[in-house]
């Protein structure tokens, strides 16, 4: 009796391996998702009828051939944002009237796989701010290139080697000094040449870049020259599933720079190092930065930090997420000196503080607690509170990018203000966006004396994708 309960037992748990082992090999694959960097997707997965569909399919992959890595694929992007910001730059300046306004960006590209040796990628934009009284390089741009590029990719020593050379967008780790600048209209591109390698738990990357300038006087009128250059070296390596270490090289060049005590070719070396972890409670990003070179005679010597980080309490409802910010940035200490300690941002990510833009990453303290929290996995907000002091008070209070507020440096007083923050973001469905933020920025006398007041900025934001 025995004997055939042992066999009966054997014979069930063969039939469910069998099932089980039917039931994966049948499981249907995903649909790719929408990323943000609209050249990383693979839609070669849509040559598995399987895979469940939506309209417009047969665009988003169109075979070219028998193997199903060769094909093209067609995309756009439309982002709407209504803006109120009640002084802009804190009502110092000619851009710090009362504005209420919309930014839109319009963008289409077309992908082009060949076996997974060969991309080519093209991607047009259109970008307005219609009822903005003064437009900024970052508003609007006609229909232009945003990016136009080839990547080959070869395998190499076990590893994967990739050469991409033409218009193109970068961005390295948390987007604080090199970013794609997504908050505002037009994005950042650059004329470049990157190569990448990758083997086991290390990337190294080299590029050469000539950044895009937008010019916005008629159509396909963007350009890059050799008075603004930016390249260097970057190693990545993965310590863990979790932990990363990354660090580059760099060189900046601008030869029509302008600084409050310095103007003229300004040549920049900067090496940066960041540290990040991120496991399902805890996350924390840490990144340097350190400059030198020179401009109009004087030495450069510039530095900055950020760190980001937080606790998510995973088995609370609603997963709440404590987390603190900290930013420090170097100002120029001596006006007449023979050295200039204004931190330069380079290309960075305004949003990282808040979409608002009161807040510039150079001669800063900036210290943020927030409080997340994600109802579901379509909704989260967010409330912070912070508060920033100038690194010295011989430099000025700076907003975005890097720009001074007029009659602020040598005036006394650190403490430069606060602000309160709050973010809405809900995925009302796979293919839609919306958000809203609101900051209230209270100024201290350093900016009052000079003619600002306390700030307030709404956004409501809508984005398609597809």
């Amino acid at each position: 009796m025995k004997i055939k309960t042992a066999a009966f037992y054997v014979v069930m748990l063969s039939f469910s391996a069998i099932a089980y082992s039917h039931t994966t090999t049948n499981a249907s694959p995903k649909r790719p998702a929408i990323l943000f960097n609209r050249w990383q997707e693979d839609w070669s997965v849509l040559a598995d009828p399987r895979v469940p569909r939506e309209p417009l399919d047969n665009l988003k992959y169109i075979p070219l051939s028998a193997n199903p890595k060769t094909y093209l694929s067609l995309g756009a992007d439309w982002r709407n944002r209504y803006e109120y910001n009640n002084a802009m730059d804190f009502g110092v300046g000619p851009t710090g009237a009362k504005q209420s306004y919309d930014i839109s960006r319009m963008e289409v590209h077309a992908d082009l796989h060949i076996a997974d040796q060969v991309q080519v990628f093209a991607q047009l934009q259109n970008d307005n701010a219609p009822w903005k009284k003064i437009i900024l390089p970052v508003d609007e741009d006609r229909l232009d290139l945003e990016q136009g590029f080839i990547t080959v990719v070869e395998p190499l020593g076990g590893g994967t080697f990739k050469f991409r050379v033409g218009r193109q967008q970068m961005a390295f780790d948390m987007q604080r000094f090199i970013s794609v600048r997504n908050g505002p209209n037009v994005r950042q591109s650059f004329d470049a040449i990157w190569f990448d390698y990758e083997l086991a738990k290390w990337r190294l990357i080299a590029f050469y870049s000539y950044p895009v300038v937008s010019r916005n006087l008629r159509c396909f009128d963007d350009y890059s020259s050799n008075d603004l250059t930016y390249g260097g070296i970057r190693a990545e390596r993965k310590i863990n599933n979790t932990f990363r270490i990354s660090s580059y090289f760099s060189r900046y060049t601008n030869a029509n720079a302008v600084f409050l005590t310095a103007s003229g070719h300004e040549r920049r070396n900067i090496l940066d190092i960041r540290l990040a972890d991120k496991t399902p409670a805890y996350d924390w990003d840490l990144e340097t930065m350190g400059q030198t070179g020179n401009i109009d005679n004087k030495q450069i010597r510039a530095w900055a930090i950020g760190s980001v980080s937080g606790y998510t309490f995973e088995n609370i409802h609603w997963m709440p997420r404590i987390g603190l910010q900290f930013d420090a940035a170097s100002g120029n200490g001596h006006k007449h000196g023979g050295t200039l300690g204004t931190f330069n941002p380079l290309f960075p990510n305004g949003p990282y503080f808040s979409l608002a833009g009161y807040t510039g990453y150079t001669n800063l303290f900036h210290l943020k607690p927030s409080l997340t929290v994600q109802p579901n996995s379509f909704l989260s907000a967010m409330i912070a509170f912070a508060a920033q002091w100038r690194e010295t008070t011989a430099d000025a209070v700076y907003i975005q990018p890097n720009v001074p507020v007029p009659g602020t440096a040598g005036s006394p007083g650190a403490y430069t203000g606060n602000y309160v923050q709050g973010r809405v973001d809900w995925l009302m469905q796979s293919h839609v966006h919306t958000a809203l933020e609101v900051v209230r920025f209270n100024i201290a006398d350093v900016i009052r004396k000079v003619g600002g007041h306390n700030s307030t900025y709404v956004g409501v934001e809508v984005k398609l994708d597809w």
